[in-house]
């Protein structure tokens, strides 16, 4: 696979954090009652990171749950027409709660729809917004976010590659042609 284009570098990444966790922030009116649900496997350090920078600016923590969706991804080339969810409990209640869904990549939707089952079948919260990084488009399913990065346009041949520091041992996103 051919790099074609860095569309993200660390700085970027960080600014891109700030403003959507400001944005939790001012479109919730504080964060009383948000609980943050990072995607497996990228969505959930942006979900810490966004915690962290909601931390530093609020001075109180936001509780951060993680939700394992296998057999699917967005940014790969193989797609499974139907996603596998775990079936792992939340260790919070997310009843009458805001769910801020977190993921690096929003693509076809499926993903996002598995994961919003996945929530339902956890309890009924009183709201769920969704927070990406990249917003790529060609979507399959009524789905947008709430809070994006950045939105990049992209052909279906190319591929968004997002690179963290937690799992991947630097921090970037790139565009990568097949």
């Amino acid at each position: 696979m051919k790099t074609k284009t860095l569309i993200m570098d660390e700085k970027a990444i960080q600014r891109a954090t700030t403003r959507i966790s400001h944005e939790i922030i001012e479109n919730n009116k504080g964060i009383t009652d948000v609980i943050i649900i990072g995607i497996k496997t990228r969505g959930i350090p942006l979900a810490n990171r966004i915690a962290n920078k909601i931390k530093d600016i609020e001075g109180q923590e936001v509780q951060v749950e993680t939700l394992d969706i296998t057999l699917y991804r967005d940014d790969l080339s193989e797609i499974d027409e139907k996603p596998v969810v775990s079936i792992d409990k939340l260790k919070c209640d997310i009843t009458n709660k805001i769910v801020v869904l977190v993921d690096d990549v929003l693509y076809t939707g499926r993903t996002v729809r598995a994961a919003l089952d996945a929530i339902v079948d956890n309890g009924r919260p009183k709201k769920v917004q969704l927070a990406v990084l990249i917003d790529r488009g060609h979507r399959e399913l009524p789905i947008r976010p709430d809070y994006i990065g950045k939105n990049v346009p992209t052909s279906k041949k190319e591929i968004v590659s997002v690179k963290f520091k937690e799992t991947d041992d630097m921090d970037s996103v790139l565009i990568k042609e097949v």
